[in-house]
């Protein structure tokens, strides 16, 4: 599977994916994240049961808290 992600193209072994999975195949621990695929925002109650499709194009964002 091909995917987009943040701009960059990167392949997976797997043919399907939800987005938990690409969080953990990313290794992304922050629990502060908005994704979305395309132009819509997926709701984080939907991480693991969103199927990513070949040539989504996926944005991660990261919150930081700040002063």
């Amino acid at each position: 599977m091909r995917l987009v992600v943040n701009g960059v193209e990167k392949v997976f072994d797997k043919e399907q994916l939800t987005i938990k999975e690409l969080i953990n195949l990313l290794e992304i621990k922050s629990p502060a994240i908005a994704v979305a695929v395309g132009f819509d925002v997926i709701p984080k109650d939907q991480f693991e049961t969103y199927q990513l499709k070949d040539g989504d194009k996926v944005e991660i964002v990261h919150f930081v808290g700040g002063g």
